[in-house]
């Protein structure tokens, strides 16, 4: 199924962008899915399908990312900022109450959403994070964000995404990877290759502790939403003590360890959709 494109604006009038994929009716339930840090909506265009057998399916790019304008204040690239564009977003469309499919910063995202709007979310699937990120991928990061060598072809594209997560993503063939490179990357106005994100919000998480929130505190204020959370087998973003202090203090939360997968599993493996589709579908 094609999504519809759908345009609204920020409260600070930049022009933001989301997919959104009808699903089977008009008032079928809502799934709202958040990429991370410097990625797009794009990431989710095999789960996003899958979906929408039986869900409405929202995909916005976060502002500074995909079709989303870039903020000529990289200081709005805050985590703050994107809930009140989320905000925006959810009451342009109708969605009153969506189920969340947070990745990375997405997750983050949702965390903070279930404890400011509680009666907005239903549920939430947390991609390889949780209220705690681990220092070393955190540094991992850092070290990357908006500080890629300029590309000049598609396969140079793919060969730099290749070195950036190829201890994340692995076991997979040329074609999957030429394809998260055109998921990636994208032709600017001048046409030359880039990544689809503002290279600012790197320098934005190089100077600021906010790209990584001690979220503990507000873990309990979670208690009464149903959370999944999904950790990559290698990831250096969810720690195991993070997820075994997360079973700790929630009994009722859900877990899988995706094999073969660092920070962040690709949504694609079959025990992932089959853990968030029997997550999904209840309640």
């Amino acid at each position: 199924m094609e999504a519809d494109e759908y345009w609204y604006g920020s409260f600070d009038r930049l022009q933001l962008f989301s997919r959104v994929y009808p699903g089977p009716s008009p008032g079928a339930p809502v799934v709202l899915c958040l990429h991370g840090l410097t990625r797009n909506s794009r990431d989710f265009e095999d789960l996003a399908p899958h979906l929408t057998a039986r869900y409405r399916v929202i995909v916005p790019d976060i502002r500074g990312r995909g079709l989303s304008a870039r903020d000529p204040n990289p200081g709005n690239y805050q985590i703050p900022v994107y809930l009140h564009d989320l905000e925006r977003l959810l009451t342009g469309l109708g969605a009153e109450r969506v189920a969340v499919v947070g990745t990375s910063m997405g997750g983050l995202i949702a965390m903070l959403l279930a404890a400011t709007q509680p009666a907005r979310i239903s549920r939430i699937v947390l991609n390889d994070v949780g209220p705690e990120v681990d220092p070393a991928g955190l540094t991992r990061i850092r070290g990357y964000a908006g500080k890629g060598a300029p590309v000049a072809t598609w396969e140079e594209a793919t060969a730099q995404l290749r070195t950036i997560f190829g201890a994340a993503w692995r076991g997979l063939d040329d074609a999957r990877w030429k394809t998260l490179a055109r998921r990636s990357y994208r032709t600017n106005d001048h046409g030359t290759l880039e990544v689809d994100a503002d290279p600012m919000i790197g320098e934005v998480v190089r100077q600021s502790s906010a790209a990584a929130p001690d979220l503990w505190g507000l873990w309990g204020a979670l208690a009464r939403t149903p959370i999944l959370a999904l950790r990559g087998e290698y990831s250096d973003i969810l720690s195991p003590a993070t997820l075994a202090r997360m079973q700790r203090e929630k009994a009722d939360l859900e877990v899988l360890t995706v094999a073969d997968r660092g920070h962040a599993p690709l949504l694609d493996e079959r025990d992932s959709l089959a853990k968030l589709d029997a997550f999904l579908q209840i309640g």
